[in-house]
């Protein structure tokens, strides 16, 4: 009985320019190509299976700790969900949780239904997973009955069932149930290899290491069965590493199949302190009520080989009921072998005769409990004086103490047999692991050379469309600047002999021809400082300044008597050092002379007021009182001053992020009449490169 204590609740532990543009469509078209040829990703669930999924992952430690809220919070979702797949997973949770709580009624009921879905359904890969947990679980319960074989058939079919669905990753945790079921039935080198296969899975499917302790108590209990207590205790000593991060019913496992250990090393004692450990973590879930009566049936028998009848006659006592409840015969001839043991120590052998008289043996009966029940008959044949009988049983306690010990041998070199060869076919497998993974390697290396080459062509490709792109700009630019040049050059051009004709016309109308021989001087200096200015793009405001005094006073006499001229420049104004557009101020000037003064009756004024804003530009304003501007008028002259001043300005714009402000307005005079106005604002960082 030592051994019935070691089945999986679940499947899962409780169960990520031309050249340029023919190179650029040569590195996509490629990588085109690349991603062409890769994997088709897995579709993707469903939301009300994706919402499972999440519901599964976040509560599975709930299937052991506590089971009744689980069951009704997947029997609710049950009831909203409309997939009817989706809604027999939740189904099968529920299972889970009936198998927990020893209902197995219950439990019998909800694999039929499961089962009858699955027969109605398609194969799918999804079908295949939910098909596989269910036989998974009737394997749970053909062992928690006593029916191993059956179990050891579920759990193979679930085994198969799961290797077409989806999630392989508790194909352990199935392997070792199957390994169980096999330790149950005496196939014990079956059992082994079925661990090992296990083993074999955690490592190919990367499973962390906490994954593999089951594995390891499991091999732990294979060889106390083969009385190899040296490898038990190296497998048992993997298992107490993790013994922290065990659910409840596996440390279960572990305590129990450790203490079975002891029990037949006959150390009673260590294998008490085991089960009472056993005793006191079911005592904790009222769900782990199997758990706990096989603990005490274990502890009866300890107490027993210790001669304590109260003590232990008190544990058979306790979980004598649940057994008979749920008519588990292995558990009950193991009862009765105990109650026989129980009578020969209190010297009652008409109760030790009577037991053994209704005891009825399971056809699957573990041998060494049959062993066991003929050594008590002996002794009680001998106390009662039949020794016929009693050489009788001696004989066939010793058959079978022989045939135990052949099959224990036989199973060891089976064991050792299925070792060799499963590290032999390790072995071919991991040379065709190798291989396979060398010729990933040369793949990948092949890949990694075509995506080295598809970039550096990418990158040539845009480099080289950058650097086409690059020099368009810099030829468009440099084409705009020399356009820029020639427009001023123009500009320029056409300004030197419009003022020289203005000025020449007015010598040669001048009224005064005697005049003329200390204007020719004045005039000769003017136009040898507009060729001089005509060739720059700006100057200083002290060189523009003398340039239209020179003009003015060229125009004085000629104005008469009434021309009154202003220069007012402000102190923060610095004007060696402020630059300003090439004839600015000149153009104005000349034109306020020509249009607006020259014809006009009575005082003739002129001013020129420069100062500095408190942003520190410089501002310049050309007034005059000739009665405004006057677009109308006849004297209004070709405006090619105007024109120079407006393109040059808008040149020179372009090139900056502040601009030159220009004003053109008619303004009110203090004595009430009209004049034009010419403002200009230049910035105090103003650049004069085109």
């Amino acid at each position: 009985m030592k051994e019935m204590n070691r089945e999986r609740h679940n499947g899962s532990r409780p169960n990520r320019s031309r050249a340029g543009r023919f190179f650029l469509l040569c590195g996509l078209g490629l990588l085109l190509c690349l991603f062409a040829c890769r994997r088709q990703p897995i579709p993707v669930p469903s939301p009300e299976m994706e919402a499972y999924e999440r519901f599964f992952a976040e509560n599975i430690d709930s299937v052991a700790l506590a089971p009744r809220w689980l069951r009704t919070q997947a029997q609710d979702r049950m009831r909203e969900t409309e997939d009817s797949l989706v809604r027999h997973f939740y189904l099968g949770m529920t299972l889970k949780t009936y198998l927990i709580t020893a209902q197995y009624d219950s439990a019998w009921m909800v694999i039929r239904q499961i089962d009858r879905f699955i027969q109605s359904q398609p194969i799918s890969p999804r079908i295949a997973d939910l098909y596989s947990d269910c036989l998974n679980m009737a394997g749970n319960l053909y062992s928690r009955t006593g029916h191993s074989d059956s179990a050891r058939h579920a759990f193979r079919q679930a085994y198969q069932w799961r290797m077409q669905g989806l999630h392989k990753e508790v194909m352990p945790d199935i392997l070792i149930n199957l390994a169980d079921a096999c330790n149950r039935l005496g196939r014990l080198d079956e059992g082994a290899a079925w661990y090992r296969r296990a083993l074999y899975l955690c490592d190919s499917l990367q499973l962390p290491s906490e994954q593999k302790y089951p594995i390891y108590y499991g091999l732990g209990q294979v060889y106390v069965t083969l009385r190899d207590f040296e490898q038990c205790d190296y497998y048992f000593d993997l298992a107490s590493r993790y013994f922290d991060q065990m659910m409840p019913y596996e440390k279960y496992i572990y305590l129990n199949n450790r203490g079975t250990s002891y029990y037949y090393r006959n150390e009673p004692r260590k294998a008490m302190d085991y089960f009472q450990q056993v005793i006191g973590l079911a005592s904790q879930y009222p769900d782990m009520r199997f758990e706990l009566n096989l603990a005490r049936l274990n502890l009866s028998d300890c107490y027993l080989q210790l001669a304590e009848a109260d003590s232990a006659l008190q544990n058979m006592q306790a979980c004598r009921p649940f057994f008979e409840e749920l008519g588990i015969t292995t558990a009950l001839y193991y009862l009765d072998t105990q109650s026989i043991e129980l009578a020969l120590l209190k010297n009652d052998y008409a109760q030790a005769y009577r037991i053994f008289q209704r005891s009825v043996t399971p056809p699957d009966i573990d041998p060494d409990m049959v062993h066991i029940r003929y050594n008590y008959l002996r002794q009680y044949f001998e106390k009662t004086g039949d020794y016929c009988k009693a050489y009788h049983f001696l004989e066939e306690s010793q058959r079978l103490d022989d045939s135990i010990r052949n099959e224990r041998i036989s199973m060891r070199t089976a064991d050792l047999a299925l070792r060799y060869q499963q590290d032999s076919t390790l072995l071919a497998h991991r040379v065709q692991i190798r291989e396979a993974e060398n010729e990933l390697l040369l793949l990948r290396q092949t890949q990694i050379i075509v995506w080295v080459v598809a970039l550096i062509v990418l990158l040539i490709a845009v480099f080289i469309y950058l650097y086409s792109k690059k020099q368009r700009a810099l030829l468009q630019a440099e084409s705009r600047r020399q356009i820029s040049s020639l427009r001023l050059e123009n500009i320029r051009g056409r300004l030197s002999p419009h003022f020289i004709f203005n000025v020449l016309n007015q010598e040669i109308t001048s009224p005064q021809p005697q005049a003329a021989g200390t204007a020719l001087p004045l005039l000769v200096k003017l136009m040898r400082r507009n060729l001089e200015l005509a060739e720059q793009l700006c100057v200083t405001l002290t060189e523009e300044l003398d340039f239209v005094k020179t003009y003015i006073d060229l125009e004085r006499k000629s104005m008469g008597a009434d021309f009154h001229f202003s220069l007012h420049l402000d102190d923060q104004v610095r004007p060696d050092s402020q630059q300003i557009p090439s004839m600015l101020i000149q153009i104005p000037v000349e034109n306020a002379l020509k249009h607006a003064l020259r014809g006009k009756e009575g005082e003739r004024w002129l001013w020129i007021n420069i100062h500095q804003t408190p942003t520190g530009q410089c501002h310049i304003e050309i007034t005059d009182n000739g009665g405004g501007y006057k677009p109308t008028s006849p004297s209004r002259g070709t405006g090619t001053g105007l024109k120079v001043v407006m393109q040059t300005i808008q040149i020179l714009n372009s090139r900056n992020s502040n601009h030159i402000e220009v004003s053109v307005r008619n303004v009110s005079l203090d004595n009430g009449k009209i004049g034009c106005r010419v403002s200009f604002s230049i910035p105090a960082d103003y650049r004069y490169k085109v």
